[in-house]
C-alpha cells in the first residue's frame, strides 16, 4: 500500500478517514457504526446542515479574510434568499444574518483579540493514540504561549443536556464530546510538537443578541471528564478498527438518517414493541 501523506487539501477526505481516526469519525461510530462506515468509505455522506454552515461561516471569517470570501464564493446562492422584483439579486438569509451578529460579537472582545487572534490558524496535528493514528486540525495554535483555542457555535451556551453515562444533566461542552476533543488534541500537539498546550475554548450563541464565553479546562472534574473520554476511546477503538477492516460487521442505531435510508422490512413487530428514543 502507497504511504498516504495527510495534507490541507485531503485532510477531510474519505480516503484520509481510512488512514486515520478523528474525533469526529470516533463519535460517529460510536454513535451509529454502520452510518459511520458508509461514511468513511465515501458510500454515504450526510446533507450539509444550516447549523453547520453556519459554523462554517463564523469559522471562516475568523480563519482569515481569504477563507472567508473563499466560503462565501463556495456557497453562493446558498447564503442568499430568492430572487424577486424588488431585490433581484435576493439578500442574506436569516441563519446568516445571525452568522454575522455571531461575528460581530466576538471580534471585538478583549480576551478574544488577546488570545485566538494570534494564533496560527488551522493547524494538522497527528499521531499515536493507543496504538493507531489520529490526526486533528487545531483552529487557533500559539506555541509560544503554549495555548490553543477552538471556536464553538451553539444554540444556547447554557441550555441543560441529560447525559445517561453521568445519569443527570449537564452541558454543551459534555454533550458534544469537547472534553474528548480537548484532550485528544492535547496529545496530538504534544507528540507533533513535542510540547504541552491548555486548551481553550471560545462559545457564542446562535440568539438574538448572541452570548459569548470564554472557557478553559483547569476545574478538577474537567480532568476527570478528559480521563474519562480517553478512557472511552482505549476501551472501543479497538472493535471500531475491526469495523473499518472488515474483519467485523458494522452495528446499526436503527434510528439515523443512514438507517432510515437503508432499512428493510422484515418482520412484523408487535405494537407494544415499537423501540423509543
Amino acid at each position: 500500500m502507497n504511504k498516504f501523506e495527510l495534507t490541507e487539501e485531503n485532510y477531510y477526505s474519505s480516503e484520509a478517514s481510512q488512514h486515520y481516526m478523528s474525533v469526529s469519525l470516533f463519535k460517529d461510530f460510536m454513535q451509529c457504526e454502520a452510518a459511520a462506515l458508509a461514511t468513511m468509505k465515501g458510500e454515504w455522506q450526510r446533507e450539509e446542515t444550516t447549523a453547520l454552515s453556519v459554523g462554517n461561516y463564523v469559522h471562516s471569517y475568523f480563519e482569515s479574510k481569504e477563507a472567508h470570501q473563499k466560503f462565501i464564493a463556495d456557497k453562493g446562492s446558498a447564503l442568499m434568499t430568492k430572487p424577486n422584483k424588488k431585490e433581484p439579486y435576493g439578500h442574506l438569509k436569516s441563519d446568516f444574518k445571525t452568522a454575522d451578529a455571531m461575528i460581530n460579537a466576538l471580534k471585538d472582545e478583549t480576551v478574544f483579540k488577546a488570545l485566538y487572534e494570534p494564533g496560527q490558524k488551522e493547524v494538522i496535528v497527528t499521531g499515536d493514540i493507543y496504538g493507531y493514528k489520529w490526526k486533528g486540525k487545531i483552529d487557533s495554535l500559539n506555541l509560544d504561549q503554549l495555548y490553543f483555542c477552538d471556536l464553538k457555535t451553539v444554540d444556547d451556551i447554557h441550555k441543560k443536556h441529560w447525559s445517561s453515562t453521568y445519569n443527570k444533566y449537564d452541558n454543551f461542552i459534555a454533550d458534544r464530546g469537547y472534553y474528548m476533543q480537548m484532550a485528544v488534541y492535547i496529545e496530538l500537539i504534544k507528540q507533533t510538537f513535542g510540547v504541552g498546550c491548555q486548551p481553550f475554548i471560545f462559545a457564542v450563541s446562535k440568539q438574538t443578541p448572541p452570548d459569548k464565553e470564554a472557557i478553559d479546562f483547569n476545574g478538577d472534574q474537567d480532568a476527570i471528564y478528559m480521563e474519562d473520554a480517553m478512557r472511552m476511546i482505549e476501551e472501543n477503538q479497538e472493535h471500531i478498527q475491526r469495523v473499518m477492516s472488515g474483519e467485523e460487521e458494522p452495528t446499526r442505531c436503527e434510528h439515523c438518517e443512514y438507517c432510515r435510508l437503508t432499512k428493510k422490512i422484515e418482520l412484523p413487530i408487535h405494537a407494544s414493541d415499537i423501540e423509543i428514543y
